[in-house]
């Protein structure tokens, strides 16, 4: 069973200058410090399994982001969200979190 973990951030101050692929990395550090049970991706070099809905341009705020993990178990959305922003710099907010059942 796996579980598809959805939310919502927001990009600010700062953090605007941050690129894409940083950002993927900033979000694959926090979720393994945070102790969340990410779901791997399979093959020669695992990593955890992220999309995002689109690349912001460099430079650009925004309060409303699109991005899922994949967790090999249910975790409560709430839980969730506190969790992984403990471990997000200032400038990246977690705005909401909901789970769907795969």
């Amino acid at each position: 069973m796996s579980v598809r973990m959805e939310f919502t951030f927001a990009k600010k101050g700062t953090m605007r200058f941050i690129s894409h692929l940083d950002l993927m990395r900033l979000f694959m550090r926090a979720v393994r410090r945070a102790g969340l049970p990410v779901k791997m991706s399979e093959g020669f070099s695992p990593h955890p399994r992220l999309s995002m809905k689109r690349a912001l341009k460099l430079g650009v705020e925004s309060d409303n982001e699109e991005a899922a993990f994949v967790l090999r178990e249910q975790v409560a959305p709430g839980e969730f969200r506190d969790k992984l922003q403990k471990q997000l710099p200032e400038g990246i907010y977690i705005r909401e979190a909901y789970s769907q059942e795969r």
